[in-house]
């Protein structure tokens, strides 16, 4: 069984570079008004591919060591985490898409983006160090920083709305934009709760 409970170990991580990646790329490429969609479209794709990998892999040893405990407790949060992991993949996607759907004006403002942006990477990395540290403070530090992503959106969302000489195609886009950087925060937030699951066994209620 631990060969096993490596394996996932392993998928995991490689996992967690590839949607870091994905999100990051994806930005830097909004920022520079750079077509990165199909690129990140692969990457969202074996993303899925490797979530699947982990479910049957995780209902493997189930089935064949019946794990109890802490070791059906980790198994399971490992499917939990690959699912997020998988879905920030997909949220990079929806941001390369911006460029395709909306276009992207280089004189737009970008700063809320990117300091969101900034925030959300942070949130990613602390996810990563935080599993494979089992580190239960930093994961819960996470949930603390999706409180502010939260805010930053709320905030951002009516001020740009309320904007006199609104640019309706900057608007759009940053809105956009901003919602996926919330939902991925939001993840990072549920893989920290994970982490907490594995070493504590205690849930934390999610919003």
């Amino acid at each position: 069984m631990d060969v096993g409970l490596e394996r996932l170990t392993d998928t995991l991580l490689n996992m967690a570079e590839l949607s870091e990646k994905s999100v990051s790329t994806s930005i830097e490429a909004y920022e520079n008004g750079r077509n990165v969609r199909q690129e990140i479209r692969d990457w969202s794709d074996e993303l899925r591919e490797r979530e699947e990998d982990v479910s049957e892999l995780g209902i493997e040893i189930i089935a064949r060591y019946q794990p109890v405990a802490t070791d059906l407790r980790f198994i399971k949060s490992c499917m939990e985490i690959s699912y997020g992991f998988s879905r920030l993949g997909r949220y990079a996607l929806d941001i390369a898409e911006v460029l395709d759907t909306v276009g992207n004006d280089l004189n737009c403002d970008h700063t809320i983006v990117r300091l969101t942006a900034k925030t959300t990477e942070e949130m990613i990395r602390m996810s990563i160090d935080a599993f494979t540290k089992r580190d239960v403070e930093l994961a819960r530090n996470i949930g603390k920083m999706d409180d502010y992503v939260d805010e930053k959106y709320r905030t951002n969302l009516l001020s740009t709305l309320k904007q006199p000489n609104l640019d309706v195609k900057c608007a759009i886009s940053t809105i956009l934009i901003m919602r996926y950087l919330e939902r991925i925060a939001d993840h990072c937030a549920y893989i920290g709760e994970s982490v907490v699951y594995i070493v504590t066994a205690e849930r934390s209620p999610r919003k």
